[in-house]
């Protein structure tokens, strides 16, 4: 398999010691055990609440059912058989992903997964996942993260986190499709309503640009598949205040401390 591109060390910070935020042990005390679970990086939070309450989830060598058990000193986790504990250190990568990559952290095809490309030292050993999914031919931002609180905020609908989408069409979309897409209409789970859309470039119908809050599965694909079109390419340019710029495709990058103050305080 061809190997990855990333970024140099000097451009990604020091491998060994990506930026993130640290967690002093005292922290863990009290925590609910559903939000101790999604810190573990296991599932999110909401995901580990269902978890505990299917009987899935030992405490002290005996199943637990109730997610809002709060953790005492000493206190052993299991889940799925193994003992599961936080990270010493949450760690935020922000990823542009290219083509025929599988999101998620194992594929039992063997093909490539978004875990493949962060094959360095300082993130072995660390539970990381993607947050949310992007099909395998849809490109562009990603998230991967061991931290549940900033998931949640992200996939949530309550959160209604902003992400931005530039589609390439089989044929020019025509304005009066764009205007039916701006003012909404019902797809077979539910509404669809952008935030707003237009094309891309105006000399180019076949694209166009749309921000969404909604992460139902392929909706962007579907949404022009309900007037007749084939979306060709999808790239996600936007993601919670996150873009693009200097971040070629199949590179990946840290988030700065105020990037991860801002997905987790003011998503």
């Amino acid at each position: 398999m061809k190997q990855p591109r990333r970024f140099q060390r000097s451009q990604a910070r020091n491998s060994s010691n990506p930026p993130g935020l640290d967690r002093e042990p005292a922290e863990l005390i009290g925590m609910r055990l559903n939000k101790y679970i999604a810190h573990s990086g296991v599932a999110s939070r909401r995901t580990a609440g269902d978890m505990v309450k299917a009987g899935k989830v030992k405490v002290n060598g005996s199943v637990l059912d109730n997610p809002a058990y709060q953790i005492q000193e000493g206190d052993v986790v299991e889940y799925d058989g193994k003992v599961v504990a936080p990270s010493e250190r949450f760690v935020y990568i922000l990823l542009n992903k290219p083509r025929n990559v599988i999101t998620t952290t194992n594929d039992e095809h063997d093909r490539t997964t978004v875990m493949d490309l962060l094959d360095e030292p300082g993130l072995r050993g660390l539970r990381l996942f993607p947050v949310g999914r992007l099909d395998r031919d849809t490109t562009g931002l990603l998230l991967i993260t061991n931290d549940g609180d900033v998931t949640t905020r992200l996939t949530h609908p309550r959160f209604e986190t902003s992400k931005i989408y530039e589609a390439t069409l089989d044929k020019p979309f025509s304005p009066a499709d764009l205007a039916q897409m701006k003012a909404g209409y019902d797809l077979d789970d539910g509404p669809f309503l952008p935030d707003w859309a237009r094309y891309t470039n105006e000399d180019d119908p076949r694209k166009v640009t749309l921000q969404i809050h909604n992460g139902r599965n392929r909706i962007v694909r579907r949404a022009f598949e309900h007037f007749g079109y084939t979306v060709e390419k999808l790239d996600r340019t936007y993601l919670a205040g996150l873009t693009k710029k200097n971040l070629p495709r199949g590179f990946y990058r840290y988030l700065s401390e105020e990037e991860i103050r801002r997905l987790k305080y003011f998503s």
